[in-house]
């Protein structure tokens, strides 16, 4: 046999090795997949729960004997750290969306090799209407900007 041609032992370890990734691929997809709902429930729950602060501010600062500037602050503050809560969210869903498309792309690298071209199609970053990702941002984004609202327009005037 020549150098560089590839006998059956080859041919054996080149299937097994691409079988093993292709778990590990797929596992990591899950992981991934996972991941977007473990953020959604982290944002939620800390922006539950620094906005309830916020609101349990607005209503007793007057109860305390906290000046309503220090109690307006104490509101902005509380919102800022929702936000970064949700920036940090976002861009974890974010960077997970783009690893989900190495991975499913390294996928059909993997199944055009092993299995034959086109086995499997290629992600198509234009179908990302159908990602629930996209869903998950937007409510984050929206949820913010609600917040700012009803804070700007009811909260911080009522605390004067």
């Amino acid at each position: 046999m020549a150098s560089g041609e590839a006998g059956p032992e080859t041919d054996a370890v080149r299937r097994e090795f691409a079988l093993e990734r292709y778990r590990y691929i797929l596992q990591q997809i899950n992981a991934v997949n996972e991941n977007a709902h473990r953020f959604l429930a982290l944002y939620q729950t800390l922006a539950t729960a620094l906005v309830s602060a916020a609101l349990a501010l607005f209503v007793g600062y007057r109860n305390w004997d906290v000046p309503a500037s220090t109690a307006r602050g104490g509101v902005i503050g509380l919102l800022i750290l929702a936000t970064v809560v949700a920036a940090f969210t976002s861009t974890l869903i974010l960077v997970g969306a783009l690893a989900w498309l190495d991975f499913r792309n390294e996928e059909c690298d993997i199944t055009d090799e092993v299995v034959g071209p086109g086995f499997r199609k290629r992600p198509r970053p234009g179908n990302f209407l159908r990602w629930y990702e996209t869903y998950v941002l937007l409510f984050i984004i929206v949820s913010v900007i609600a917040m700012w609202m009803l804070a700007a327009f009811l909260l911080l005037p009522a605390m004067r």
